[in-house]
C-alpha cells in the first residue's frame, strides 16, 4: 500500500508571499539598499543602468531656453551661410565678395548645420552626459571663433565696431554655455 501525502495548501511554502524570504533574495541581489549617493534602486537593472530621473528635477534655470536658442541660431546661420554666402559675407564683413570666400562660407555653415544637428538631439534628450557634451562642444565653437576672430583684426589691423560686435556675441556665447555646462556637472543639493 502506496501512502499518500495530503497536500494542505498551508503546509506549502511560497517565497513570493514569504516576506523574510523576499528580503533576503533582494539583500542578496543588492536591490533596495541605498547607495552611496543615498539613492534607493528599485531593480538591479536601474541599479546597474543609472537613474537619470533625479537629473530632470534639478535641471538648471533657463537651461533648455538656452538649448533652443542655440539651435535655432545655429541652424538659421548655417542656413544662411550655405544658401546665402554672398548675403553673409556682406553683413558680417562688409568687404569684397570673392569667389574662394563663397566656398569657405558654404564649408562653414555646412558645418554650422551638422552642429545645430547635435543641438537639437541634446534639446530633445533628458540624459545629463548628452547634454554636458553638447555643451562643452558649443563653448569650444564660441572660443575657437573668439580667437580666430581676434587673431584675423590683429593681423589686419582691423579693428572695428563690428569686429568688436563679434568678439562680444562670441564671449557672451560662450560663457553662457560654459555656465550651463559647469551648472549641469554640478551635483544637486540634499533636501
Amino acid at each position: 500500500m502506496t501512502a499518500v501525502k495530503p497536500q494542505s495548501s498551508l503546509l506549502k511554502k511560497h517565497s513570493q508571499t514569504d516576506l523574510v524570504s523576499r528580503l533576503k533574495s533582494r539583500k542578496i541581489l543588492g536591490v533596495g539598499g541605498k547607495d552611496d549617493e543615498g539613492e534607493v534602486h528599485r531593480s538591479k537593472i536601474s541599479q546597474m543602468l543609472g537613474n537619470e530621473l533625479k537629473f530632470t528635477l534639478h535641471e538648471p534655470l533657463g537651461l533648455r531656453f538656452w538649448q533652443f536658442t542655440s539651435a535655432v541660431t545655429f541652424t538659421i546661420a548655417g542656413i544662411l551661410a550655405l544658401v546665402f554666402p554672398r548675403l553673409l559675407n556682406g553683413l558680417l564683413f562688409q568687404e569684397e565678395y570673392t569667389p574662394s570666400c563663397k566656398a569657405s562660407l558654404r564649408l562653414h555653415g555646412g558645418a554650422l548645420l551638422s552642429i545645430s544637428l547635435i543641438l537639437w538631439n541634446a534639446f530633445y534628450t533628458s540624459e545629463k552626459m548628452i547634454i554636458r557634451w553638447t555643451l562643452l562642444s558649443e563653448t569650444c565653437y564660441f572660443a575657437v571663433q573668439f580667437l580666430v576672430t581676434l587673431a584675423s583684426a590683429a593681423d589686419e589691423g582691423l579693428f572695428s565696431q563690428d569686429v568688436g560686435i563679434m568678439l562680444l556675441s562670441y564671449a557672451l556665447f560662450g560663457s553662457s554655455s560654459l555656465f550651463y555646462y559647469l551648472q549641469v556637472g554640478r551635483k544637486p543639493k540634499k533636501v
